[in-house]
């Protein structure tokens, strides 16, 4: 981008109007990060909760050398809505070294957007060191925190954690259903054939999708194919 219209956008990044600032904020996905970073950095003290949150989950869509220790910095920010805009584009960074600021904020934090975006971003990582974490989050009182859990037990491949996560099989909440189907395409095993194999039949038609999908992948999977055939 012309540097003419990077200091257009910091000119409007400065603009009393907040839908000038989002605006601005927005126009950012065209920039590289370099040059990015320094303008989000204007804003991520806005007085305009929306921009903050915006510039925050920036951050990890612009991956810079700096950004990681600003986002971990935000992950003890006083509102809510920004320590999980913090803790959702640490994910995005794919940086290991965010796996135990995640991991503690997963145990700690008190408000469950924040447990809910550490426990996708966890996913994210692809850091088996996560299971444990992960596996605590199946035990919550909160539907939406299954669902986190059990997609991300996937993502690590915590094949460990199969057994547990096959409790949800007929969990009510269809989501929990379909992240479970989704989960189980990664985590090869005869239990995981038998699961989406019963899912087949779930009352859901994208439970039923993502069984299908899961199904096929693991049909494709090297082990899975040996055992098969020692079987016979």
């Amino acid at each position: 981008m012309a540097e003419f219209d990077l200091q257009e956008l910091s000119t409007q990044l400065e603009s009393t109007n907040s839908r000038d600032r989002l605006l601005a904020l927005a126009a950012l996905k065209d920039v590289e990060a370099e040059d990015a970073v320094p303008l989000i950095r204007k804003v991520l003290d806005d007085d305009n909760l929306q921009v903050r949150g915006m510039a925050v989950f920036a951050l990890g869509l612009k991956p810079t050398s700096e950004c990681l220790e600003l986002l971990l910095e935000l992950l003890t920010d006083d509102d809510y809505s920004i320590r999980a805009a913090a803790a959702g584009a640490l994910g995005y960074l794919q940086d290991v070294k965010a796996l135990e600021p995640l991991v503690r904020i997963f145990y700690e934090d008190t408000d469950w957007l924040v447990r809910f975006s550490a426990a996708v971003s966890l996913g994210n990582l692809r850091d088996l060191r996560a299971r444990e974490a992960l596996m605590s989050g199946l035990d919550s009182d909160e539907v939406i925190m299954h669902q986190a859990a059990i997609a991300a037990l996937g993502e690590v491949g915590a094949i460990e954690a199969l057994d547990k996560i096959l409790e949800f099989v007929q969990a009510r909440d269809w989501l929990v259903r379909q992240r479970l189907a989704e989960a189980l395409g990664n985590l090869p095993s005869p239990k995981s054939v038998s699961a989406v194999k019963y899912m087949l039949k779930d009352t859901h038609p994208q439970v039923r999708q993502a069984a299908q999908l899961s199904l096929d992948r693991l049909d494709q999977h090297p082990e899975l194919q040996t055992s098969a055939v020692e079987q016979r």
